[in-house]
C-alpha cells in the first residue's frame, strides 16, 4: 500500500478479510453456498483505501491479518455510474503500486472467455443494459433489437459478457467476488432505472448464468447496502455473514474529517447573492493566506491551495452567471482568467457574458491547483473528490434538501488528511447559503448530523455553527498556565491486534528521517536480534527439538486387512524438503515479523551459502514455535520504543505540527492505552448567539478561559445547567487561574482511555480543566460533570480511577461530579479508597452514594 492505513481502517481491513475468508470457504466447500459481506462507513473513511488494502490481500495475501492469497481470486466492481468507476480506478491506482497493472474497464470489444485471476475488472449499469454491444448478440440485430444507425455487427466477438461471466463462476479453480458500489448513492447520482433488474441477475444469477459467489457491499451507511440488497431481490439461500461497520467516532478522531461546518446566510430578506459572494471570496482569500503561512510554518512540502465552489441552478441564468462572475474578480484582482473552472454536464467551455469558463474534469479538480473557483450544478459530489474545496456558496433554494448531503459530503475532508491541532481555522469549513432561511437550513442539518451519516453517532463529534466567533489565546492568562497545559497527559485508543515490532519499525524510519536516530532501523534490528540470540542460548534443548521438527514431516497411515477384517493405524516420518523449510519459515515471520526475520537469516547466513540459508530458515522457524519467542519479541520492542520517545520527548515536540502528529499516530500502536503529549490549542470558534424562536440572543459567557474573544470571555451555550454550576463554582474559587472547556476531539484535548460495556475501549473528554495557583506553583485539576444515570457512567468512572492511579500525583484534583437526590455529589478519585469504591461498584449511582461527598 502506498498509504499507511489509520488504525479503524486497518481494523476494518482485517475485519472484511475475516468474512471474506468464511466466504471463500463456503462457496468452495461440498455445499458450494453463496454469500454477502458488507463494509460501511461514513463519509470521507477512505472506503477506497481499505477496498485497496483488502483486494491487495486477496491477491497477494496479508501476512498481519493472517490472511492466505486466493490465487483465483478475481474482482468486480460494480457501480451505476462509469464517472464513479473511474474515480475508484483512479483511487486504487494511487493507493496500491501492486494493482496498478491490475485494474481493467471493461469494453466493447471484450475478448476474454474468462475474466482472469489477479485481475479488478470495473463494470457499470449501462455495460449491462439491453442495447450494449457486450451483451447484444447476432440475434438480437436481426431481430430488430438494436440501436438505430447501427451499421456493423456487434458479434464480432463469439459470446457475450454474460458468457464470460458464466464461464468465469463454473470455473473450479476460480472465486468471482463481486463489489456493490453504493458508498455515493444518494449523493447526487441519478440511479439508472434498469439498476434493480441488472443487480438481480448479477446477484441472483439468470438464463443459464450462476449466481455471483461473494457479493461485497460498500457503502455510507448499513441501510443503504440492506436497500441495494432488497431491490435486487437478493435470493434467501444466500448467506448473509457480517456487515463491518466501522464506528464513526473513530473516524472523527482520525482526522480526516473536519470538526466543524459554518453556515451563514442572511438575517432579512432580500437579494443579496452578490453580497456574501463577495464575503465568500473574502473568506477564501482568507483561508490562502492562513494556510500559508501555516505551511511555510511547518515546512508543508506542498501547500493547500483552498478552493472556492460556487454552487448553481440546474438552469442558470447566463446575466445572473455574468454578475457573478464580475463579482468574483472584482473582489480577487489577483485572480487569473484560467482561475475559474466548471464541473457541469455540458463538457464544454461555457460562456458568461465577457466570461468564457472551461470545463474540467471533476477528478482533476484537486491536483489543478491554478483553479481557485468551481461553477458546479447540483451533482457536486459525483465523480469527485476535493478536499482543498475550503468554501461553499450556494444559490440553490433551501427547498432542495438533498444538497445539504452533498456539500457536507464534499466540503468536510481535511486537505492534508488529518487534523491541524488545536486550530478551529483550518479545522473548519464554511458555508454561505443566501437561498436558505435559518429554520430550513437548521432543521436539515439537525436530521442528516443525527442520523450518523457524518459520523457523529449521537456524540457530537461534529459540530455546525450559524453564529460564530474566532476564540483566540487569552492575553490575561499566565504564561506558567500554558506552561503546565502542555505538560497535561493525555491517552490514545488501544489498537486492535496491535503489533510492537511494527510500531518500532514504524517509529526508527521516523526518527532517522527526522535526523534524531540516524542508524534507528539497524538499532532496532540489532536489539532484536540479540533476543533472538538470547533465546537461543537460553532454551538451547527446547530449540533443538524445534529445530527436528521442523526438518521432520510427520503423518500418519490406516491398514485394512480384508482377509482377517483387521485395521491397523501407523505413522511416517519423512525428511522435509526446502519447500517445506520454506513454508516453516514463513509461518514463524508471522510470529517473528518478517523484516526482523529476513534481517536475522541475513546474519545467520552471511555468506550467501545455501546451507546457511537452509539453517537459518530451520532456526528462524524453530525459535517462532517457542512459546516465548512472541512475547520477548514484543517486549523488547516496547522497550526500545518507549525509551525513544522518552529520550527525543523534547525534540519530537520542536518538529514541525504534521511531524508531531505522525509520532502521536504511531504512539498510539499499541495494545494498550499510550500516554502522548497534548497540543496547545491555537483558536476555536464558537457560537456567540442563539435563536429563540424568532429571537437572537447572545449566549452567556465567562472570563478566564484559555481562549477568549476580544473582551477575554467565552461563550457557555453549549453548558448544561450541572455543567454552569460547576464552572461557576469554580471561578468562584479565590485560587482559580484559568480553565478549559475540554474538546471533543483533537490533541488538543485530554483524553482518558476506558472500556464500555462489551470491552471495547473509548476516550472519556473530561468537561473541564482548571487551573489553580498553589505555593507558588500551578496545579491542574480535572472536574468532569457527567451524570451517574447515563448508561456509559460507570465505565467512564472506572476509566477515571485508572487515570487517577497513575497520574494522580500531577493534579491538585480528579473529580467526577453527578447530580444525586437534588444535590451535586462529587467522587475524588485522588483517594485510593474511592477508586478501590468504584472498581466493584456495581452502577455508578452506587458509586456515588457509597463514596461521594456533597461538591
Amino acid at each position: 500500500m502506498e498509504y499507511t492505513l489509520k488504525d479503524y481502517q486497518d481494523d476494518a481491513v482485517k475485519d472484511v478479510l475475516d468474512e471474506l475468508a468464511s466466504a471463500r470457504d463456503l462457496y468452495h466447500g461440498a455445499r458450494s453456498r453463496v454469500s454477502s459481506v458488507a463494509l460501511t462507513a461514513t463519509t470521507g473513511a477512505g472506503k477506497t483505501v481499505m477496498a485497496a488494502s483488502v483486494i491487495e490481500a486477496l491477491f497477494f495475501g496479508n501476512d498481519e491479518a493472517d490472511f492466505a492469497a486466493d490465487p483465483g481470486a478475481v474482482v468486480l466492481w460494480f457501480s451505476d455510474d462509469p464517472s464513479l468507476n473511474q474515480q475508484t480506478r483512479n483511487r486504487l491506482d494511487r493507493a496500491s503500486g501492486r494493482l496498478r497493472n491490475r485494474l481493467v474497464t471493461i469494453e466493447h470489444p471484450f475478448r476474454y472467455r474468462k475474466l482472469q485471476p489477479g485481475t479488478v475488472y470495473f463494470l457499470n449499469t449501462s455495460k449491462l443494459s439491453a442495447n450494449s454491444l457486450l451483451v447484444r448478440t447476432a440475434a438480437m440485430v436481426d431481430s430488430g433489437n438494436a440501436l438505430p444507425g447501427l451499421e456493423s455487427r456487434p458479434d464480432e466477438v463469439p459470446f457475450t459478457l454474460w458468457d464470460t461471466l458464466r464461464a468465469t463462476i463454473e470455473d473450479p479453480s476460480l472465486t468471482l467476488y463481486m463489489v456493490l458500489d453504493e458508498a455515493h448513492r444518494g449523493f447526487g447520482v441519478k440511479t439508472s432505472a434498469d439498476k434493480p433488474t441488472i443487480v438481480r441477475r448479477l446477484i441472483n444469477g439468470h438464463s443459464g448464468v450462476p449466481p455471483m459467489p461473494i457479493v461485497w457491499g460498500i457503502s455510507a451507511t448499513v441501510r443503504r447496502f440492506e436497500e441495494a440488497m432488497q431491490a435486487a431481490q437478493v435470493q434467501d439461500t444466500r448467506i448473509r455473514l457480517r456487515t463491518v461497520a466501522v464506528d464513526p467516532v473513530r473516524i472523527q478522531e482520525s482526522g480526516l474529517l473536519k470538526d466543524s461546518l459554518e453556515l451563514e446566510f442572511p438575517e432579512e430578506t432580500g437579494e443579496f447573492n452578490t453580497v456574501l459572494l463577495r464575503r465568500g471570496v473574502r473568506h477564501v482569500k482568507e483561508m490562502t493566506e492562513a494556510w500559508a503561512a501555516y505551511s511555510a510554518a511547518q515546512r508543508e512540502p506542498e501547500p493547500v491551495v483552498p478552493l472556492l465552489v460556487l454552487q448553481v441552478p440546474n438552469k442558470p441564468d447566463p446575466e445572473a452567471m455574468a454578475r457573478a462572475l464580475d463579482v468574483i474578480f472584482d473582489e480577487w484582482r489577483e485572480l487569473p482568467p484560467d482561475g475559474i473552472a466548471h464541473v457541469f454536464g455540458e463538457h464544454t467551455q461555457q460562456v458568461f457574458g465577457p466570461h468564457a469558463v472551461p470545463y474540467v474534469s471533476p477528478e482533476r479538480v484537486q491536483d489543478a491547483t491554478h483553479i481557485r473557483v468551481l461553477l458546479a450544478k447540483d451533482a457536486i459530489s459525483t465523480g469527485w473528490d476535493c478536499p482543498r474545496a475550503e468554501m461553499l456558496v450556494s444559490f440553490r433554494p433551501a427547498e432542495d434538501e438533498t444538497h445539504i448531503t452533498q456539500l457536507l459530503g464534499r466540503m468536510v475532508r481535511t486537505p492534508l488528511a488529518r487534523r491541524i491541532e488545536g486550530n478551529d481555522v483550518l479545522n473548519s469549513v464554511k458555508c454561505v447559503v443566501p437561498r436558505f432561511n435559518r429554520q430550513a437550513a437548521e432543521k436539515v442539518l439537525d436530521a442528516i448530523i443525527t442520523s450518523g451519516e457524518l459520523g457523529n453517532d449521537g456524540e457530537g463529534m461534529f459540530r455546525v455553527l450559524v453564529e460564530p466567533e474566532l476564540m483566540t489565546p487569552n492575553p490575561s492568562i499566565p504564561e506558567g498556565v500554558w506552561t503546565k497545559f502542555a505538560e497535561l497527559p493525555t491517552q490514545t485508543l488501544p489498537r486492535k491486534g496491535a503489533s510492537p515490532v511494527k510500531r518500532l519499525t514504524a517509529i526508527a524510519h521516523a526518527l532517522a528521517a527526522d535526523g534524531l536516530v540516524p542508524e534507528a532501523g539497524r538499532f532496532a534490528h540489532d536489539r532484536l536480534h540479540g533476543v533472538l540470540a538470547g533465546l537461543a542460548a537460553q532454551y538451547a534443548s527446547e530449540l533443538a527439538v524445534a529445530e527436528e521438527e521442523v526438518r521432520t514431516v510427520r503423518g500418519g497411515m490406516i491398514r485394512g486387512t480384508a482377509t482377517y477384517g483387521m485395521r491397523s493405524e501407523g505413522d511416517f516420518t519423512e525428511a522435509a524438503d526446502d519447500m517445506a523449510i520454506r513454508d516453516a519459515y514463513r509461518q514463524g515471520t508471522r510470529v517473528i515479523a518478517p523484516d526482523i526475520a529476513r534481517s536475522y537469516v541475513d546474519v545467520l547466513a552471511p555468506d550467501d551459502d545455501d546451507e546457511q540459508i537452509r539453517d537459518a530458515y530451520v532456526r528462524v522457524a524453530a525459535l517462532a514455535l517457542l512459546p516465548y519467542t512472541r512475547d520477548a519479541i514484543d517486549a523488547a520492542a516496547d522497550a526500545i520504543t518507549r525509551g525513544w520517545l522518552s529520550v527525543h520527548r523534547v525534540a519530537i515536540k520542536k518538529l514541525p505540527e504534521g511531524r508531531q502528529s505522525l509520532y502521536a499516530e504511531l504512539t498510539a500502536l499499541a495494545k494498550a492505552p499510550q500516554t502522548v503529549p497534548i497540543a496547545l490549542p491555537q483558536n476555536r470558534m464558537e457560537e456567540t448567539r442563539t435563536l429563540t424562536g424568532e429571537v437572537l440572543a447572545a449566549i452567556q459567557t465567562r472570563p478566564k478561559h484559555l481562549l477568549s474573544d476580544s473582551l477575554g470571555l467565552f461563550p457557555i451555550g453549549k453548558l448544561n445547567p450541572d455543567e454552569i454550576a460547576v464552572l461557576d463554582t469554580e471561578l468562584a474559587r479565590s485560587d482559580i487561574m484559568a480553565w478549559y472547556r475540554n474538546p471533543i476531539g483533537g490533541r488538543d484535548a485530554l483524553g482518558i482511555a476506558y472500556q464500555d460495556a462489551r470491552a471495547a475501549w473509548r476516550l472519556l473528554r473530561p468537561d473541564f480543566v482548571f487551573f489553580t495557583e498553589s505555593g507558588g506553583d500551578v496545579k491542574p485539576s480535572i472536574v468532569d460533570p457527567h451524570g451517574a444515570w447515563l448508561p456509559d457512567s460507570l465505565y467512564k468512572l472506572r476509566g477515571m480511577a485508572d487515570f487517577a492511579e497513575e497520574h494522580a500525583d500531577g493534579f491538585h484534583r480528579l473529580e467526577s461530579i453527578s447530580r444525586i437526590e437534588g444535590e451535586l455529589i462529587v467522587l475524588d478519585f485522588t483517594q485510593e479508597g474511592v477508586r478501590g469504591v468504584v472498581r466493584n461498584a456495581q452502577d455508578a449511582d452506587a458509586a456515588y452514594r457509597l463514596a461521594g461527598v456533597r461538591y
